[in-house]
C-alpha cells in the first residue's frame, strides 16, 4: 500500500471544511479553547455599578475615620496618622467630610479624638487639619444658598425644625442676609416675615453691615422698616447710615424711624460726615469689632439695588479693611465737599487707606473694590495706582499720612508717604507754621534707617527756607547713608550664655553685628544708644509674661519702637505668647529649641515683613548716590538752614572710600566746604590719583582754593609744585592751575620758569 505523505500541522482541521457538521465542530472547538484560555489566564469581572462604588467608598471612609478615633484613644499615633492619610487621599470636600463625621453616629467621640490629637505632638498637625476641615465644612454647608433657602422655609414648620433652622441661619451669618432680608420685606407671607425678623435680630452685628448697605437705596416704606430694625440691633456702626438716610429722605415717616433708631443707639451730636469718618477710622485701624469673619480668607462687601436686591462680593481679608475705610471716607468727603470743603484729615485717611490697600494686596490678586489699571478683570472699571493720588494730594496731605504711619509704626506706609513728600514739598514745607506737628522731622528719629534716610532726602529736596527743630540732623543723616547703610545691628536678650553664643553665631552668619549679651533691655541701653539703629531684637527662653513685658518695653523705647522682635518662647509659654501677639507684623513667636535653619528663616521672614528686609548692597549704593546728589544740591544752593559743613568729617571719610562718579560728586561737595580738612582731602586724593580723575580732582581743589583761600599744608604745596614741574602736560597744567589758585609766593613759580626742557 502506498503511504500518504505527511500533512502539515493544522491541515486536519481544514479537512473538515466542506460541510455544516465540520463548521459546527470547528465552532465548538474554538469556543472550548477560548473558554479554557479565559479560565486559565483571567477571571471574569462584573462591571461595578456607580451606586455600589459609592457604597464601597463610603464604607472605606467610615472605616478609616473609625480607625483614626480608635487609634487615638489607645495612643497608637502612628496608626492614627496612617488612617488619616488614607482618608485624606480620597480628597473629600469639606462638606463631604462633615457628612462623613455625622454618618459615623458619634460626633462627640470624633471631637474628643481630634482634641486629643491636637494636644499630642505626634498628631498636632493632623488634629488641626481635621478640625479645620470639619469647621470649614459646617460653614460651607450652612452658607450654601440652597441650604439657606431650605432653612428659611422651615422657619414656619415644626417647632424642632424652626429651632434647627434658626441655629443654622445664625451660623450662616452674613451669607444668609440676602434671602433673610427678602423674606423680611415680603408682605405676602406675614408668618415667615416675622420669623425672618427674629432671626435677623438674633444675628446682631452680622446683620448690620448688609442692612446698612440696603438702607440708602430702598423705597421709603422699606427704609422705614430697616431703620427700625437697625435701632433694635443696637450696634452703633449703623449710626452714619441712619443719619445719612435721615438727612437725604423726603419722607417724614422714614425720618422719624431714623430718629427713633438713632435715639435707641444712644444718640449723637456729630455730623454725618464725622460719623462716617469715625467708622472709617475703625476700619483703618482694623479693630476686631468691625471684622465679620476672623481668621477666614475672605470677607464680604455689600451692594443693594431694588432690581437685584442685596448682593455680596467676596474680597480677600488682607484688603477688606482698606476697602471699607475708603468707601466710608469717600462718602464723608462727598458730604464735606457739599457743605464747605473737604477736611484734609479725611483726604489723608483715604490716601493712607489706598496706600495700605496697595501694600497689602496679595500678589496677582484682582481687588474687586479697587481694580488697578492693567489688572482689572471683565466688568471692572480700573483706577489709578495709589502713588497717583498720593502726589496729587500734595505735601501737606502726604505729611499727614506720614504722621499716621509714624503713630502706628507702619514702616512701609511711612516710606511711601516720604516718597510723595520728596516729590511735592517746597521750601515752606517745614517752616510756614501751619501745623504744630512736623512729621518729616519726627521721621528723622524713626527707628528704621530707610525711613531716616528717606526723611533726610525729602527735607533736602525741599530745601527749607527757615530753621526748624532738628534741622542740624539732616545733613549728618545724609552723610551717614554714604557709609554703612547696609550694616545690621541686633540685640539678643537671654539669661543663658551658651544660648546667647549660639544665637550670636547664627545672626552674624546673616550679616548682623550683635551687641553684648543682655538679660534685660536696660542692660543694652549704652550699645543701643551708640548704634545707628537696631534692626532686630531676639528674646530667648522666657515665659509668656516676661517675654510679653519685654516686647512691650521694646515697643515703648524710641530706638526700638519699630524694631522687629523674634521671641523664642519656652514651651509652656509659647501658645499664650503667640495668641497675645497674633496679627502684630513686628513680632514673631517661635518655640525655643527649634532648628538653627528655622531660626534663620524666621529672622528673614520677620525682618522682610516688618521693615522691608535688610538694606542690600545695591540699595545701599543707591542711597549713597541719592545722598551725594542731595548734598551737592545743598552745597550749590549755599543755604543757611541745611549746612553741608555740619558733616565735614563723615564726608571726608566717605570721599576717601568712594570711587568713580560718586567720588567726583563728593569732591564737588567738599570743594564748597570752608574747612582745611575738606581742602586737604581733595589735595590728597588728587595727588594719589591718576589720569582723568587726577585732573578732575585737581580742578575741584582749585575751586576750593578760589572760594576759601589756601588751606593746604606745606606738604601738599611741595607735591603740587613737583607735579607741576615733572608731570605730563595735562597733569602739570592742572597742578599749575592749582598753584595759581592757591596764590602761593612767586618763589614757587620761578623754578618752573627757569627749568630747562
Amino acid at each position: 500500500m502506498t503511504q500518504s505523505p505527511a500533512r502539515p500541522a493544522g491541515s486536519r482541521l481544514r479537512s473538515f471544511g466542506n460541510g455544516s457538521a465540520s463548521r459546527l465542530a470547528s465552532r465548538v472547538l474554538i469556543a472550548g479553547l477560548l473558554a479554557f484560555a479565559g479560565g486559565v489566564f483571567s477571571t471574569p469581572v462584573q462591571a461595578q455599578t456607580p451606586a455600589k462604588a459609592d457604597e464601597d467608598a463610603k464604607r472605606a471612609n467610615l472605616s478609616d475615620l473609625a480607625d483614626f478615633v480608635h487609634y487615638v484613644k489607645i495612643a497608637r499615633y502612628d496608626a492614627a496618622k496612617s488612617s488619616w492619610l488614607s482618608l485624606q487621599a480620597r480628597q473629600l470636600s469639606d462638606v463631604d467630610f462633615v457628612q462623613l463625621v455625622e454618618a459615623s453616629g458619634d460626633v462627640a467621640r470624633f471631637d474628643d479624638a481630634v482634641q486629643k490629637a491636637s494636644r499630642t505632638a505626634a498628631l498636632s498637625d493632623v488634629g488641626a487639619a481635621m478640625m479645620q476641615k470639619y469647621e470649614k465644612g459646617k460653614l460651607s454647608r450652612a452658607r450654601h444658598p440652597s441650604e439657606i433657602a431650605r432653612n428659611i422655609s422651615e422657619l414656619t414648620g415644626t417647632l424642632r425644625g424652626k429651632l434647627l433652622a434658626q441655629e443654622r441661619l445664625r451660623a450662616a451669618g452674613e451669607y444668609a442676609m440676602p434671602q433673610l432680608l427678602e423674606a423680611f420685606l415680603d408682605q405676602s407671607n406675614p408668618a415667615r416675615r416675622a420669623e425672618a425678623r427674629l432671626v435677623i435680630a438674633g444675628m446682631g452685628r452680622n446683620a448690620v453691615t448688609p442692612l446698612c448697605a440696603a438702607l440708602m437705596n430702598m423705597p421709603p416704606a422699606q427704609q422705614e422698616q430697616v431703620a427700625m430694625l437697625l435701632g433694635d440691633l443696637q450696634w452703633r456702626t449703623s449710626l452714619p447710615y441712619l443719619a445719612d438716610c435721615r438727612e437725604s429722605t423726603s419722607s417724614d415717616a422714614v425720618r422719624a424711624a431714623c430718629n427713633r433708631a438713632i435715639t435707641a443707639l444712644g444718640g449723637t451730636e456729630a455730623t454725618t460726615a464725622d460719623l462716617y469718618v469715625e467708622l472709617a477710622e475703625a476700619f483703618y485701624s482694623e479693630k476686631p469689632e468691625v471684622m465679620s469673619f476672623p481668621g477666614e480668607e475672605f470677607q464680604l462687601l455689600w451692594e443693594y439695588s431694588p432690581a437685584a436686591g442685596l448682593t455680596m462680593t467676596e474680597i480677600r481679608t488682607p484688603v477688606y479693611h482698606e476697602a471699607r475705610a475708603m468707601r466710608l471716607a469717600e462718602r464723608a468727603l462727598a458730604l464735606q465737599s457739599a457743605s464747605g470743603g473737604a477736611n484734609p484729615d479725611t483726604v489723608a485717611l483715604w490716601v493712607a487707606s489706598n496706600y495700605s490697600r496697595e501694600l497689602d494686596t496679595p500678589a496677582g490678586y484682582v481687588n474687586p473694590a479697587y481694580p488697578v489699571r492693567g489688572a482689572a478683570g471683565p466688568g471692572l472699571s480700573p483706577r489709578r495706582g495709589a502713588e497717583y493720588f498720593g502726589v496729587a494730594a500734595g505735601a501737606d496731605i502726604s505729611q499727614r499720612v506720614l504722621g499716621r504711619a509714624l503713630d502706628t509704626k507702619d514702616t512701609p506706609l511711612a516710606r511711601l508717604a516720604l516718597a510723595a513728600v520728596e516729590r511735592t514739598a517746597g521750601v515752606k514745607a517745614l517752616g510756614d507754621g501751619s501745623s504744630a506737628r512736623l512729621p518729616l522731622v519726627e521721621a528723622l528719629g524713626y527707628p528704621n534707617r530707610r525711613v531716616q534716610y528717606d526723611a533726610a532726602l525729602a527735607i533736602a529736596a525741599a530745601q527749607p527756607a527757615a530753621a526748624f527743630p532738628a534741622s542740624d540732623r539732616v545733613v549728618p543723616t545724609l552723610a551717614s547713608s554714604l557709609r554703612g547703610a547696609s550694616s545690621l545691628y541686633a540685640a539678643v536678650i537671654c539669661d543663658d550664655t551658651e544660648q546667647y553664643q549660639m544665637l550670636r553665631g547664627l545672626l552674624q552668619g546673616q550679616g548682623y553685628t550683635v551687641m553684648p549679651q543682655g538679660r534685660t533691655l536696660g542692660d543694652l541701653e549704652a550699645p543701643i544708644a551708640e548704634s545707628p539703629a537696631v534692626d532686630l531684637v531676639v528674646l530667648a527662653g522666657h515665659g509668656a509674661d516676661r517675654a510679653a513685658a519685654m516686647i512691650n518695653e521694646a515697643g515703648g523705647t524710641p530706638k526700638t519702637s519699630a524694631t522687629p522682635v523674634l521671641a523664642l518662647a519656652s514651651s509652656d509659654g509659647y501658645a499664650e505668647l503667640r495668641t497675645r501677639f497674633e496679627g502684630n507684623p513686628r513680632v514673631a513667636v517661635r518655640q525655643v529649641g527649634i532648628a538653627p535653619e528655622a531660626i534663620t528663616t524666621s529672622v528673614s521672614g520677620l525682618v522682610n515683613t516688618a521693615s522691608g528686609g535688610a538694606i542690600s548692597a545695591d540699595e545701599a549704593r543707591a542711597y549713597a548716590a541719592r545722598a551725594v546728589r542731595a548734598l551737592r544740591d545743598l552745597a550749590v544752593s549755599g543755604g543757611d538752614v541745611l549746612k553741608v559743613s555740619d558733616a565735614t568729617l563723615p564726608l571726608v571719610g566717605a570721599f576717601a572710600d568712594a570711587q568713580g562718579q560718586v567720588k567726583l560728586d563728593l569732591g564737588e561737595v567738599l570743594a564748597r566746604i570752608n574747612a582745611a580738612s575738606a581742602q586737604g582731602a581733595l589735595a590728597d586724593a588728587a595727588l594719589n590719583a591718576s589720569g582723568d580723575e587726577r585732573i578732575a580732582i585737581l580742578g575741584l581743589t582749585a575751586q576750593s582754593a578760589k572760594r576759601f583761600g589756601n588751606l593746604l599744608e606745606s606738604r601738599h604745596t611741595t607735591r603740587v609744585v613737583e607735579l607741576a614741574s615733572t608731570g605730563s602736560d595735562a597733569d602739570a597744567t592742572a597742578a599749575a592751575a592749582l598753584l595759581g589758585a592757591l596764590n602761593t609766593s612767586s618763589g614757587d613759580v620761578v623754578p618752573l620758569i627757569l627749568k630747562k626742557p
